[in-house]
């Protein structure tokens, strides 16, 4: 993105851009700081145009492209959310997002159906009424490979009831990207700039290649490595901090990581909203986070965490359920405890080692800071600098681990992964129908 920057700044401007991946709020910041670089404040009336891609008019789009600025500067069209690059390998992941967002977010749900409907070649019209009850499991499989249809009846109808409430009543599957193709390949008019993104794109359609030759195309890859999710997300944090004239406490950024993720775009928003709750104070504390932000499925999480780690009972069985009614998946629920199960051996291993000082439930954060927290850098220097699973985590999350290791053997960690990976077995190879229960065993087991 820098060269991209340093380009824009000495005036080369690319015909068009492509910015796609699954980090949003990346993906998003960047087409601002772009856009600021190229439309000024005062020219956007009639200089920047913005069209949302899941059911964008390809014909209303060529005539944008087509047509210069009224103002004989420059002129901008964002294309947001292209659908036009989504293969049908796709499919299957759109399905999980419309069930994900149906009850929360209607409309998101509406948008990935619509695309899901551009992507696979059916129609309203196909599935409306009892349309869908007529397309076989099989037929079904063959329009969205990997998925074999079964429980189509949880969340389709629901949408088409949705779309039906919304007014939409046309959407038609031709496919017109082959003048969309023409067009680009022609090349846009002097001083028109066309800039898409996309949550994912399949590369070896047509149209990604014209784009790949003629302009720009910048993927924003997940950050999957937890630490280098959260230095990312600090940077942008300290700025729009800095910005604001605020500062924020080491134990609220960690409540707000535990309630968004640390996802981008939701750690932002959260944030943008803190600022403006604490008003004139300039700090920002836990409290603020806790009553500003609310309850969240993270929260739920931590909580199935923790009182696992406390060998708390009801507590867990009460956030397990909570979870569940939320509708998370129950396989989503068993990675979680998996990887609260991993610190606390890995802590265990350490404390067995006998090389560190002793540690106990009851030790305080402030004491672990000062003197476990070194003491475990020297004990593994070369392990503290990589990004291993444990040493990657934040301190607080391993003072934690070390805090309620105790409360086990390592011996009884082990046997605790290995009846969860006797799980993970049932849950994928016989597909029980009582998740929930096998779930709610394993919990009572391992906190007696």
């Amino acid at each position: 993105m820098e060269k991209i920057y340093t380009n824009l700044k000495k005036g080369v401007v690319a015909p068009c851009y492509l910015l796609y991946g699954e980090e949003e709020y990346l993906v998003n910041e960047a087409v601002n700081k772009i856009l600021d670089m190229i439309v000024p404040e005062k020219d956007r009336d009639f200089g920047l145009f913005y069209l949302e891609g899941e059911n964008v008019d390809l014909e209303i789009l060529i005539d944008h492209i087509l047509t210069p600025s009224l103002l004989g500067d420059k002129k901008v069209i964002v294309v947001k959310n292209a659908a036009f690059f989504i293969s049908k390998e796709e499919l299957v992941k759109l399905i999980s997002k419309i069930r994900n967002a149906i009850n929360d977010n209607p409309a998101k749900a509406t948008k990935y159906f619509l695309t899901f409907l551009k992507i696979s070649g059916l129609s309203l019209e196909d599935l409306q009424g009892n349309g869908w009850q007529k397309i076989t499991d099989e037929q079904w499989s063959d329009i969205v490979k990997g998925d074999t249809g079964e429980d189509r009846e949880k969340w389709l109808p629901r949408i088409l009831e949705i779309c039906q409430s919304s007014g939409i009543t046309d959407t038609s599957v031709a496919d017109k990207t082959e003048k969309l193709e023409a067009t680009l390949k022609e090349g846009l008019p002097a001083g028109n700039c066309l800039i898409f993104t996309a949550e994912a794109v399949d590369k070896r359609k047509k149209l990604y290649k014209i784009i790949s030759d003629a302009g720009v195309v910048k993927e924003f890859a997940k950050v999957k490595q937890e630490v280098a999710r959260k230095e990312i997300l600090q940077k942008h944090v300290h700025k729009l901090l800095n910005e604001s004239g605020k500062k924020m406490s080491p134990a609220a950024w960690m409540i707000l990581g535990r309630k968004t993720g640390f996802d981008f775009r939701r750690s932002m928003s959260e944030l943008e909203k803190l600022i403006s709750f604490v008003g004139d104070r300039t700090l920002i504390d836990k409290d603020d986070v806790e009553e500003a932000v609310g309850r969240t499925k993270e929260d739920d999480i931590f909580a199935l965490t923790n009182a696992l780690s406390e060998k708390n009972q009801l507590a867990a069985l009460n956030a397990l359920q909570n979870l569940l009614d939320q509708g998370i998946h129950h396989l989503m629920i068993l990675t979680m405890i998996s990887r609260e199960i991993r610190l606390l051996l890995q802590a265990r291993i350490l404390v067995d080692s006998g090389k560190l000082p002793k540690v106990n439930h009851s030790m305080e954060y402030g004491w672990f800071q000062r003197v476990l927290y070194p003491a475990l850098s020297e004990f593994n220097p070369s392990a503290a600098k990589t990004e291993g699973f444990f040493f990657s985590q934040h301190p607080y999350s391993i003072y934690n681990a070390f805090r309620n290791c105790v409360r086990f053997t390592s011996a009884r960690l082990v046997a605790l992964l290995e009846e969860l990976l006797n799980l993970e077995r049932a849950f994928k190879s016989s597909g029980t129908s009582h998740p929930q229960l096998l779930l709610e065993n394993f919990l009572i087991k391992s906190c007696a």
